[in-house]
């Protein structure tokens, strides 16, 4: 087996020597007759070493011309000498001294060798006159200079008017081109690969009367398709003042669109550069356009398009030129479907339905075609609304989902007092989410002077910011941005459902609200975004957060990942629920940067009295997560790096509900308790006083005996171990004497609150103190001060003291020797009633 694979192989390889040997040792005999007019010339391809050569009769030659009438016999001396030569036919036709030989046009001469070759046709013909290139099946598509055609096979044509040459164009098979009417002269040239199996030239020369213009491009569009054309001499500049006219040939049932995608003018001393429309049925032929209005489109049936010249300036006289599509397609089902675009109300805005990926994308010309189009004739690719205008719209498109919608709004303030008082509301339109179009992105551009500053609010659906730990999962988003000719700071991305109540921003703001999924067109009911024009602020953005106390709100540094600019300072405001405690806590333990000039610090202080304010410095360690118990600020201010790795920074806040110390309860208890035998005491001591309305008062005179003697059964218990000493109430004013007296020299009784006495207890009732000692009693800061008390809380007393010689030891003396003698006031009074 291996053996006949060997044998058919050594046999491959003999017949390929042979067949190579055939090729160089074969000669070629060309013989064109004198009344063709034809030339052959054989020479080297450009740019190849000249390693093969023609031999004719035993003479080396590089090149070889046979003129008409001319028999030449010549062989190669390799075997390959297509990759070496390169071989011109052309036939001279002249139509002005003679009849020209219309009809087909035949490849001539034959038996000519296997190389990369051209025909070319040279037609003279008088301008009074017009000829007419007819093309068979499948016809020729035009291509842009520079490019190849697929097999190779291109056809190029040039027209001939006096001593100019214009190129008309170059083409490819399988196209829509069917015909070409020229004025004057033409030179046709065909270009054929080496291995072409082509034997026709495919086309056929006629008599036309004069066409009037420079060219007539004939085109047939069956079914759907889209072709693109160029006018003369492309990308050079259209002749000067001259007129060509490109036919449409389209079935009644089809709609046609023209799309103009490159051109230019040139600099026009008199007429004006236009295009002209002539459509069957039409009540205005010719539709006169400019090159830059939109071209007509859903044009039902055949059309001609003609572009006009001018006459340029001789100095700077430009180029006009014209690259252009026709598109045509079947009627859409909803073609006369429109949808009305209310944007009377709107100001500073406009609306752009694209296809997806504009403009970054643009389609190619052979994909399906989307036309939005604002009447039946207008429509185009793109189409722009502006505000303060209605519009009624429909779709030349089969698949809507492939079109997107992209808006943007102004909205400036130039006096804080005309503007510092209005909420704008960031939503869209109703007008724009009624389309059957998905909404791409809204940008609303806030312009706000030096000393303005721009605030966004949520009040309901709060936004949150999308962190890596916290992402967002809704159907669209907001891109916030600030931008001064200095700094762009991008604050971040945020999406509704979050704790970020408000952010205040200076400088300009560019919000962007982007979507994700059809499931925008409900949320957007839901949408609360405002904004409003502020007083200067000192940070370059503050937040006020106002997180879910059972979530975990995680908050970054605007400019993630790339890190704050340069001495750029930001700021949040963080509300704690009063029956919680917020903890605060960060993602890493250093802002990992070194500074070069100043210092970056993050800052941490609640807000109550007597807080102390955290100060962290770039050089030391971040503070462990700690509990907050009020609202607090959060601050992070940057320095200027020493290399290019910037400030970034994630923090953290979460809650938990406040726990109670025990021993916090069991004082509330206590004091609860002391209160409560308080008020039982005063309401016992109010009953008794209304016994007696008449006010009693105690003057306590020391010369007198308070001693009763003979009256000892009354009381049994002494007076440490009564409660004699407790003055309950008593209602008037007791004098004191001396001791009372002004400075005036009047007496005033001294009124003050009666506090139980919890010292030593003598046999006689404890006297307050002077009120000039009370008055320069000191409280500690640290002390809570008792309340005030009124007088329609508490009844006052008054006392006057005993004399200086008189000791309490005689009291206590006689406490002993007589027991339970000892009384007071009011105990005597209740006495000497019971003894009556």
């Amino acid at each position: 087996m291996a053996a006949g694979r060997a044998l058919a192989a050594l046999l491959a390889a003999l017949l390929v020597a042979a067949a190579q040997l055939l090729q160089r040792e074969a000669s070629f005999t060309i013989s064109p007759r004198t009344a063709d007019n034809i030339t052959v010339m054989i020479k080297l391809r450009p740019g190849v070493s000249p390693s093969c050569q023609i031999r004719v009769k035993n003479v080396i030659r590089f090149e070889l011309k046979i003129k008409p009438g001319e028999n030449v016999t010549f062989t190669f001396t390799c075997s390959t000498p297509e990759k070496h030569f390169i071989m011109e036919i052309q036939k001279n036709i002249d139509c002005v001294s003679g009849p020209c030989p219309f009809g087909d046009v035949h490849l001539y001469p034959p038996g000519l060798p296997r190389l990369n070759r051209t025909f070319i046709w040279d037609v003279k013909a008088s301008t009074k006159a017009g000829l007419e290139l007819k093309f068979s099946t499948p016809w020729l598509r035009q291509i842009e200079p520079g490019e190849t055609c697929p097999d190779f096979v291109s056809y190029n044509i040039n027209s001939c008017i006096d001593m100019a040459t214009v190129n008309i164009g170059t083409f490819c098979r399988n196209g829509s081109v069917s015909r070409v009417k020229l004025l004057g002269g033409v030179v046709m040239s065909l270009h054929l690969p080496w291995d072409s199996p082509l034997t026709t030239s495919g086309f056929n020369i006629a008599n036309r009367a004069s066409i009037k213009r420079l060219c007539i491009i004939e085109s047939i569009l069956k079914g759907e398709s889209s072709i693109t054309l160029m006018s003369p001499n492309y990308p050079l500049g259209f002749p000067e003042d001259e007129l060509m006219t490109w036919q449409f040939v389209v079935p009644s049932n089809m709609r046609a669109s023209v799309f103009f995608h490159n051109y230019s003018l040139s600099n026009c001393e008199r007429k004006e550069e236009r295009v002209e429309y002539y459509i069957p049925g039409s009540l205005s032929n010719p539709e006169v356009f400019k090159l830059s209005d939109s071209q007509p489109a859903n044009i039902a049936g055949s059309f001609n398009l003609s572009l006009q010249g001018c006459d340029q300036d001789a100095q700077n006289p430009g180029i006009l030129r014209l690259l252009f599509q026709v598109v045509v397609q079947h009627p859409q089902i909803d073609e006369n479907v429109t949808h009305l675009v209310d944007l009377s109300k709107e100001w500073n805005m406009t609306v752009t339905i694209h296809l997806e990926g504009w403009p970054k994308h643009v389609p190619l010309m052979s994909e399906p075609i989307c036309l939005i189009c604002k009447d039946p004739r207008t429509c185009d690719r793109v189409l722009t609304l502006v505000s303060g205008a209605v519009y009624k719209i429909s779709f030349l498109c089969k698949d809507l989902s492939r079109l997107r919608i992209t808006a943007e709004k102004g909205i400036s303030c130039v006096d804080l007092r005309w503007c510092q008082r209005k909420i704008y509301s960031l939503s869209v339109p109703k007008a724009i989410t009624q389309l059957p179009i998905q909404l791409h992105k809204f940008i609303w551009k806030l312009l706000a002077p030096d000393l303005i500053n721009v605030e966004i609010t949520s009040p309901s659906l709060k936004l949150q910011q999308h962190v890596p730990e916290q992402r967002c999962n809704t159907s669209y988003s907001y891109s916030i941005a600030s931008a001064t000719p200095e700094t762009e700071l991008n604050v971040g991305v945020f999406c509704p459902g979050g704790s970020i109540e408000k952010i205040q921003m200076r400088n300009n703001i560019t919000i962007s609200l982007k979507t994700f999924s059809k499931g925008f067109l409900s949320e957007s009911n839901y949408q609360d975004l405002k904004m409003s024009f502020v007083p200067h602020i000192k940070d370059e953005c503050i937040f006020t957060v106002s997180p879910d106390p059972k979530a975990k709100v995680y908050l970054q540094t605007p400019n993630w990942p790339y890190g704050l600019p340069p001495y750029v300072s930001i700021s949040w405001y963080i509300l704690v629920p009063s029956k919680q405690v917020a903890r605060l806590g960060f993602s890493k333990d250093r802002m990992g940067i070194a500074c070069e000039t100043g210092r970056a610090y993050v800052n941490i202080k609640e807000e109550t009295l007597g807080a102390e304010e955290t100060v962290c410095r770039e050089d030391e360690l971040l503070p462990e997560p700690r509990n907050m118990y009020h609202n607090f600020w959060v601050n992070v201010s940057n320095c200027k790096p020493v290399d290019k790795t910037q400030l970034t920074l994630q923090f953290w806040v979460t809650f938990a509900d406040k726990q109670i110390d025990l021993g916090v309860i069991l004082a509330v208890v206590a004091g609860a308790g002391v209160l409560a035998a308080i008020g039982l005491t005063v309401c016992c001591v109010k009953k008794k006083k209304k016994k007696n309305q008449n006010p009693m008062v105690g003057v306590y005179n020391p010369n007198v005996n308070t001693q009763v003697p003979g009256k000892q059964g009354l009381f049994t218990k002494g007076r440490k171990n009564n409660e004699s000493h407790v003055y309950a109430v008593i209602d008037d004013a007791m004098v004191y004497g001396h001791l009372l007296k002004e400075s005036n020299g009047s007496v005033a009784p001294e009124v003050d609150v009666y506090r139980p006495f919890d010292g030593p207890i003598g046999s006689l009732p404890p006297s307050p103190p002077p009120l000039s000692f009370r008055k320069d009693i000191k409280h500690s800061s640290n002390a809570e001060e008792p309340p005030a008390l009124t007088d329609t809380d508490h009844d006052t007393y008054t006392f006057a003291h005993q004399k200086s010689g008189q000791s309490e030891d005689n009291g206590d003396t006689n406490e002993k020797n007589n027991g339970d003698m000892s009384m007071s006031l009011l105990e005597n009074k209740e006495q000497d009633g019971l003894v009556e």
